[in-house]
């Protein structure tokens, strides 16, 4: 071990791979380029897979959405084809029904203009409760978003998208303002955007939320919703408690056929979470394959280059073992070349990734909602130290038979070697 931190010899490696440097350097571009592809490849899967799931980001992931279908089947004189909606009736009897739905959320929208002064902004408005938050978490980005209190006593309150506030009041603080629709004004209470970049209903960047309540009062929905937030408890998967909920809506809908499930909408995104997840893990093996055959590649360039240094310098070699130099005293001394221009290689490698990474991240982060000012394709410290110690396991491995080859030389045979 005293070899490795003698002065002298790390000097005797540094003239050993500078006495042919263009050997050197191609041996080590080849562990640079195998190296960086890997660290590449690991950080684009990565980034690929973080940027994708940033579109569901707030949302619940054992969450689903559900809403009416047109009947596909006759049923008791109605005919294939007939339209029906969801019920106020429809949300009490799976809260009662369905126990494994942990948030049961109504939702009822509808487009509208909005108001304030001379300024006006198109987007939908929403009618919601306050446990919506719970199924999707937006982002309040000031004020609050509704409470209970505001649907019990159907407040005329309201929490905007952001593009509403901007449009509506683009020099003043929003909350405590009003926005007025169809002659009706709210106060403003809180503002809102959306975390992922897909939406049911409207992105709340461009909705006005105001409380169930105050929707059907304002707009005579009596106790019609559009579509249901459901959330299932932990460990149970949507899917499992469709046709539960497929038979609790059918007591309160009797012209739906007991076998007629494609008069139902059931959308479950703990399905899609699961098959990001299936195609991700077969993109990592197949990141993981072209990576190693990458770094394969530059640990075979490690073995033949020691392989030709042992071959170049037998009689040298000879000559230590003649004046008394040990087997492991070369064994080291080889080993050492090998990990000097692994690591060096190695670490220029992972910083090029780095700093590609670095620089083209950002602007493909920024195609999804959710990465504006972030970048998803990184890789972290760990990482970059686990490849590394990989190349080095591996071009140390590479570098363990010509060392080998080293200590067996004998002295007579290598000075006699021509």
């Amino acid at each position: 071990m005293s070899n490795l931190f003698d002065i002298d010899n790390w000097r005797e490696i540094g003239a050993t791979l500078a006495r042919n440097k263009t050997r050197t350097f191609l041996t080590a571009f080849g562990i640079f380029w195998g190296t960086a592809m890997l660290a590449l490849l690991w950080g684009t899967g990565s980034g690929m897979q973080r940027m994708m799931m940033s579109n569901f980001e707030g949302f619940a992931t054992n969450s689903c959405i559900f809403f009416p279908n047109r009947t596909t089947m006759p049923y008791k004189g109605y005919r294939k084809g007939t339209g029906w909606g969801l019920n106020t009736d429809d949300v009490i009897n799976l809260r009662r029904r369905v126990p494994d739905l942990e948030i049961i959320s109504p939702i009822i929208n509808t487009e509208a203009t909005f108001k304030h002064k001379d300024k006006t902004f198109s987007g939908t408005i929403q009618g919601l409760e306050p446990n919506y938050l719970q199924a999707n978490n937006p982002v309040i980005t000031s004020g609050r978003f509704i409470t209970d209190y505001d649907v019990a006593n159907m407040s005329r309150v309201c929490v905007i998208g952001e593009n509403i506030a901007t449009s509506l009041f683009p020099n003043i603080d929003p909350l405590g303002q009003t926005v007025e629709v169809n002659n009706v004004s709210y106060r403003v209470v809180g503002t809102v955007k959306q975390k992922s970049d897909m939406s049911f209903g409207g992105r709340m960047e461009d909705s006005m939320v105001i409380p169930i309540s105050t929707f059907r009062t304002a707009y005579n929905m009596g106790n019609h919703i559009n579509f249901v937030f459901l959330v299932a408890r932990d460990g149970v998967s949507p899917t499992n408690l469709k046709d539960q909920i497929f038979t609790t809506v059918r007591l309160n809908h009797p012209i739906i056929h007991p076998d007629d499930d494609d008069a139902f909408q059931f959308f479950d995104i703990s399905e899609i979470f699961g098959q990001i997840s299936s195609v991700f893990t077969a993109f990592d093996f197949l990141v993981l394959f072209v990576g190693l055959s990458s770094l394969i590649a530059g640990v075979i360039g490690v073995g033949n280059i020691m392989w030709i240094v042992v071959k170049e310098r037998t009689q040298e070699f000879g000559v230590r073992r003649a004046i008394g130099a040990k087997p492991r005293t070369l064994l080291v001394q080889i080993l050492s070349e090998s990990a000097v221009l692994t690591v060096i290689a190695g670490i220029a490698g992972i910083c090029f990734a780095v700093g590609v990474l670095g620089i083209l991240g950002p602007s493909i982060s920024a195609q999804v909602p959710a990465g504006e000012g972030l970048n998803f394709f990184q890789i972290s410290f760990n990482e970059a130290v686990w490849i590394l110690i990989l190349f080095l396991v591996l071009g140390g491995a590479a570098g363990i038979i010509p060392a080998l080859k080293a200590m067996k030389i004998k002295p007579i045979e290598a000075l006699n070697d021509r």
